[in-house]
């Protein structure tokens, strides 16, 4: 797939990301608002930048993967993959229906093209990217394995599990993606269980780490090539994001953690999402901005 470098043209189609979130939860019902908001910048920089896959042949064999651990956030996955060419994007919106390819969490066996892994069980998928990594380097390939997580997900003991095995190994071609939001569905993560200092624990763990604003563009292509050019050990990006990003209305407000918007809320919501668009189009001002 060709990959876009132009930031303004990046923030542009996380913003049709969003908007198409916020469309197939209104129909569907029911899903994950918050948190599918928050990621789209992440997802749209990965899918249509960083990501080495082949969109008409899903199952490319050099193809990179991506692990959504945090399966619940599947909404803004799924309109990622139809944006990408997965699928057409009208099948966004049986999100959830009775026989849809599009279940409430990705499952590999509903036949949906772009899913690696199934997801739902929190905590899994850093386990499930060490394995493909070390049979990577097993067989010389050189595909790399993103995953993708919850920051209140961090609270699993199987992650650092993993995390110290993608050590041991050496693990380079693994790059773990942490949407640092600081709210989980019952409330602030500092409240339910607190994680810094965390930069500190996945260095003492071994990791590569990594920082950035996951909502500025250039600073998110930045920290994948940061991640792309490290040798010798794993690495994480630890994205700070605002769950809601988009509806300023709902923006780190855990109780649209697992909410969809009504059809009246939804309509308020897209209006949101052009207007905070807009101004942050403008803070960018040319592709020499990457």
């Amino acid at each position: 797939m060709n990959k876009i470098n132009d930031p303004r043209l990046l923030l542009n189609i996380s913003y049709q990301t969003r908007a198409l979130v916020i469309k197939m939860l209104s129909v569907a019902g029911s899903g994950h608002t918050g948190g599918s908001l928050g990621l789209a910048d992440i997802f749209t920089c990965l899918y249509f930048n960083e990501l080495h896959h082949r969109p008409e042949n899903p199952s490319w064999p050099d193809r990179d993967r991506v692990i959504l651990s945090i399966g619940h956030v599947a909404p803004v996955f799924y309109a990622t993959l139809a944006q990408s060419g997965y699928f057409n994007k009208s099948e966004l919106f049986t999100l959830r229906k009775f026989g849809s390819r599009l279940q409430g969490h990705p499952g590999m066996d509903a036949g949906l093209p772009g899913i690696e892994t199934s997801s739902g069980s929190l905590g899994q998928g850093l386990s499930i990217a060490t394995g493909m990594a070390i049979i990577a380097k097993k067989n010389a390939s050189q595909i790399r394995i993103f995953s993708i997580h919850g920051d209140g997900e961090l609270q699993e003991g199987q992650i650092w599990e993993a995390a110290m095995a993608a050590a041991h190994h050496g693990l380079d071609n693994i790059t773990a993606i942490v949407d640092l939001n600081g709210v989980q569905i019952d409330g602030p993560t500092s409240a339910v269980m607190q994680l810094n200092p965390l930069s500190e624990k996945w260095r003492a763990f071994g990791w590569n780490v990594i920082n950035c604003d996951g909502h500025d563009i250039p600073g998110i292509l930045a920290a994948f090539r940061k991640a792309r050019l490290c040798s010798g050990k794993p690495s994480v990006i630890l994205a700070e994001t605002i769950m809601g990003k988009g509806v300023k209305t709902i923006e780190n407000d855990h109780r649209w953690h697992g909410r969809a918007p009504s059809s009246a809320e939804a309509i308020e919501f897209l209006c949101q999402i052009d207007e905070i668009y807009r101004i942050e189009l403008a803070k960018i001002k040319t592709v020499n901005d990457i």
